[in-house]
C-alpha cells in the first residue's frame, strides 16, 4: 500500500512546483537517443499543468566529473520537451544562483523551466543543505518523481525536503506499487530472473528474493561465478573469485528454488565475429568463455516463465550487445511478454532488451531505474521515499 502523499492529495493551483525528474537519458550528437524517461514524466507534468501550477524541473544527467560540461547539458533535454508538451518551456544554463532565481522569477502560471544539470554543483551528490536550501526557495512544493535516483540521498531528491512539503510524483507512485505489490504479495507462482555480469551486486537481492520467490532463474556472467562454485569448469569466462564461497552457500541454502542454465553458448574470443557453439555446462574447453545461455536452457527456462503468476526480471541472460550473443536474453524476453504473468521489468539493459525486441506494449511494468528497483528487490528503504510527507 503506498503510505505517501502524492499531487492528487495538495492543492496545487497557482503553486511553484519544484520536481525533481529523471531526465537522466542517453544523448548522441545532441539528439536524444531513447526518450523513456521523459515519456515516463509527462503524466505528472501534464497533471501540475492542468491544475494550474508553474513548473520547475531538476534532473541530473550522466557523470560530470567537475563542474559544467557541455556534453551533459540538459539543454537538448529541455528542448525535446518543449516538442511534447502544450505549454513554453524555458532551459536555464544553472540549478542554483542567481541566473536561476531570475529565471524562476520570470516564469508564469503554467509555464514550466528546466534547470541545468544538478550534478554541475559537487553540493548535488553531497546532499549540501545550502544548495538543497536554495532549491527549495524557489518553490512552494517539492514533488519527487524520479524513481531512478530514489536510492540516492542528493540535495535535490533528499535535501529540498527539509525545507518544503514534498510529495510524490505519478511515476514514483507507479513504480513503488508495481515493485512493492510484486515483492510483498505476488500472485504465485513468482519467478525472479536474474542477469547481468556480477554476483557481488546481486547477493542481497538473491538472499531476500530466496524467502519470497518460488524460483529464481540465473543466466548472464553470474551464471558462470554459480558453475565454478560447484566444481564446473569455466575456462576464460567471467568469474568473480571472491565470492564463489557466497555463490555456494546460496547454492546450498536455495533447496530447489535457484535455477541454473544446463547449456551455454561459448566463444573462442569476445566479439561477435567470434566462433561460437553450444555446450553442455561443465564441458568448456580451455581458452573458450561463457556469452550466452544455450537452447536447452532457453527451453527450460520458458517453461517455468510459462506458468509463472509474476515475473520479475533484472539482467541480460548473455551479452546481448552483440548480436550473435543475444538470443537468451531476447528468448526471455519473449517468454516473459507471452506469459499471462504480471511481468515487471527492473530497468537497465532488461528494460533496453525489451524495448529493443519490440514486446514493451506486452509488459505489465518497465521500470525507468535499475539501481533502485534493485535496492527494492534488496529490501531497502529508498531515502528519496521515505524523506517525502506521510497520506
Amino acid at each position: 500500500m503506498f503510505n505517501k502523499k502524492t499531487i492528487h492529495d495538495i492543492d496545487l493551483k497557482g503553486k511553484r512546483v519544484l520536481v525533481r525528474v529523471d531526465f537522466n537519458v542517453p544523448i548522441e550528437d545532441g539528439k536524444i537517443a531513447d526518450d523513456t524517461r521523459i515519456l515516463a514524466a509527462l503524466p505528472t507534468i501534464n497533471y501540475l499543468i492542468e491544475e494550474g501550477s508553474s513548473l520547475i524541473l531538476c534532473s541530473h544527467l550522466g557523470r560530470p566529473k567537475n563542474g559544467p560540461e557541455p556534453a551533459f547539458s540538459l539543454k537538448p533535454v529541455a528542448e525535446y520537451l518543449g516538442t511534447l508538451v502544450d505549454t513554453k518551456v524555458f532551459f536555464v544554463e544553472d540549478c542554483i544562483g542567481s541566473k536561476a532565481k531570475e529565471a524562476v522569477d520570470n516564469l508564469k502560471q503554467k509555464e514550466i523551466l528546466v534547470l541545468e544539470n544538478t550534478r554541475f554543483h559537487s553540493g548535488e551528490k553531497k546532499n549540501d543543505t545550502d544548495m538543497a536550501k536554495e532549491l527549495a526557495s524557489f518553490a512552494d512544493i517539492f514533488v519527487n518523481d524520479a524513481f531512478g535516483t530514489a536510492h540516492r540521498a542528493h540535495a535535490s531528491n533528499v535535501g529540498v525536503t527539509d525545507y518544503i512539503p514534498a510529495v510524490a510524483g505519478l511515476l514514483l507512485e507507479k513504480e513503488i506499487e508495481y515493485l512493492d505489490q510484486a515483492i510483498e504479495k505476488p500472485r504465485k507462482p513468482f519467478v525472479a530472473i536474474l542477469g547481468g555480469a556480477k554476483v557481488s551486486d546481486k547477493i542481497n537481492v538473491i538472499k531476500n528474493l530466496l524467502k519470497k520467490a518460488d524460483t529464481i532463474l540465473i543466466g548472464g556472467g553470474m551464471a558462470n561465478t554459480f558453475f565454478k562454485a560447484q566444481g564446473y569448469s569455466v575456462a576464460d569466462s567471467l568469474v568473480e573469485d571472491d565470492v564463489l564461497d557466497i555463490a555456494k552457500e546460496l547454492i546450498n541454502e536455495s533447496g530447489s528454488k535457484l535455477c541454473l542454465p544446463i547449456d551455454v553458448v561459448i566463444a573462442d574470443d569476445f566479439s561477435n565475429e567470434a566462433i561460437k557453439k553450444v555446450m553442455s555446462v561443465g564441458s568448456i574447453p580451455p581458452g573458450w568463455r561463457i556469452l550466452d545461455i544455450g537452447p536447452k536452457s532457453i527451453e527450460k527456462f520458458n517453461n517455468v516463465v510459462s506458468s509463472a503468476g509474476t515475473v520479475v526480471w533484472n539482467g541480460p541472460m548473455g551479452v546481448f550487445e552483440m548480436p550473435n550473443f543475444a538470443t537468451g536474453t531476447f528468448a526471455m524476453a519473449k517468454a516473459v511478454a507471452d506469459s499471462d504473468a504480471v511481468s515487471i521489468i527492473g530497468g537497465g539493459d532488461s528494460a533496453s532488451a525489451i524495448n529493443k525486441s519490440g514486446l514493451a506494449d506486452k509488459i505489465s511494468h518497465i521500470s525507468t531505474g535499475g539501481g533502485a528497483s534493485l535496492e527494492m528487490l534488496e529490501g531497502i528503504q529508498l531515502p528519496g521515499l521515505t524523506a517525502l510527507q506521510d497520506k
